[in-house]
């Protein structure tokens, strides 16, 4: 059975699709880009990637769940120079995730609302 997760503390999305569905043990996170609630687009990459990871915690939260849960991502980067940028800030959100996820990075040719970076993710409760 699937469920609906909507966190109201994270950005309504921008399209027909939900924040997130459950189905069973498995929650599968849409690709999230750096905008807040207000649907306002964060400014540089840091400032953008910043805001997505504010956004997962919350969608995790309305789940009951946690970063450590977090088994897959996607990371999509306008511009691959970002990536160290992006790696940094990535190793700070899962530095306390013994196991870290499975990540694919793609570059991309462009991004809803000009965004710089999208991530996606897989999470798994125990």
């Amino acid at each position: 059975m699937k469920k609906e997760i909507h966190s109201k503390n994270a950005p309504s999305p921008i399209g027909p699709y939900s924040q997130a569905v459950q189905v069973g043990n498995t929650l599968f996170i849409s690709g999230m880009i750096g905008i807040d609630v207000s649907g306002l687009l964060k400014g540089d990459i840091i400032s953008q990637t910043n805001q997505i990871f504010e956004n997962l915690k919350h969608i995790l939260e309305e789940a009951g769940l946690s970063p450590q849960d977090i088994v897959k991502t996607t990371v999509y980067l306008t511009h691959l120079e970002n990536f160290a940028v992006v790696n940094s800030l990535y190793e700070k959100f899962f530095e306390n995730v013994p196991i870290k996820p499975a990540r694919s990075t793609v570059e991309v040719s462009s991004l809803p609302k000009g965004a710089l970076i999208e991530i996606d993710a897989i999470a798994i409760s125990s």
